[in-house]
């Protein structure tokens, strides 16, 4: 379905069902004004490109690949749901620790790169519905003893700043009352971190950690004990409502005629998107950020 051809013949019909009714002396309807209302949608589509803010040391999700070009998973959806609704899409990297903040100053239109679904988020921003699940896990060396949260007792725990990793890390008291915590400018940094011995375990999202350990031969392993589920989910401006269901709507179509199960396949080897069961609420054991 291309939204910007739906919303010009439905437009076009409603001004020709106005004209008919004026000529006629029928009685006068009364009408809002065109301005009034969410206009999130015609604003996309208005100014012709799809703007979301990402990290793009983020992969497989968004991230830049040896020729400097943002690609991943997060990307190629991205781009199918601006061909649904007849945009460009362009892609800003953006601190991720300022996201709300290029959000609400419109810098981007959306935050899409592997956003993980939170009680605060939910508060502050417009959230589609859940597309993929993920995992809040540990990684540490291959050669280590750790097989559970507990076994990290006294030890220090690298995570990127401003991540729900971070959020997850000051929620599970196993951890913040027991260990100390490092703050990194991303993921593969942590895994760095890991590897030198400077810290002992990793905290992150289970997609990346895996994509980054199997792509880079990197002599780590995710732990078993994972802290919790989450949901990825994309986000929009606080009061973006008409945007946040043409995505959501896209997805579905996307979901549906298995170009998302595709695209899994591609950075994933399988299909791991949850689209099909989108109606579903978020993962109730995923913390408040």
């Amino acid at each position: 379905m291309n939204y910007k051809k739906l919303l010009s013949i439905l437009c076009a019909g409603a001004l020709s069902t106005s004209l008919l009714t004026a000529c006629g002396g029928g009685q006068k309807v009364d009408t809002p004004p065109a301005t009034e209302g969410d206009q999130s949608l015609q604003y996309i589509l208005d100014k012709g490109k799809l703007t979301i803010g990402l990290d793009d040391q983020l992969p497989p999700m968004g991230f830049l690949n040896e020729s400097g070009k943002i690609v991943g998973f997060d990307i190629d959806v991205a781009q199918k749901v601006s061909e649904k609704l007849g945009v460009e899409l362009e892609t800003q990297p953006i601190n991720w620790d300022s996201k709300q903040l290029e959000l609400d100053t419109k810098s981007v239109d959306a935050i899409w790169n592997g956003l993980s679904w939170s009680k605060d988020r939910a508060s502050a921003m417009s959230l589609s519905i859940p597309y993929l699940k993920n995992h809040m896990v540990l990684v540490v060396p291959v050669g280590s003893s750790y097989e559970s949260v507990d076994d990290l007792a006294d030890k220090t725990i690298s995570l990127q700043s401003g991540s729900t990793a971070q959020e997850a890390y000051d929620t599970e008291k196993r951890l913040k009352d027991r260990t100390t915590m490092v703050g990194m400018e991303n993921n593969m940094m942590c895994l760095i971190d890991v590897e030198s011995g400077a810290s002992d375990a990793a905290l992150m999202d289970e997609t990346v950690a895996n994509y980054l350990i199997q792509t880079g031969g990197k002599n780590l392993r995710v732990m078993a004990d994972f802290l919790y589920a989450e949901d990825y989910v994309i986000g929009f401006r606080k009061d973006d409502t008409a945007l946040t269901e043409a995505v959501n709507k896209a997805l579905q179509e996307l979901s549906a005629d298995g170009t998302l199960a595709e695209i899994s396949q591609k950075w994933f080897g399988s299909d791991i998107t949850t689209v099909a069961s989108a109606q579903a609420a978020p993962a109730e054991d995923a913390p408040a950020a």
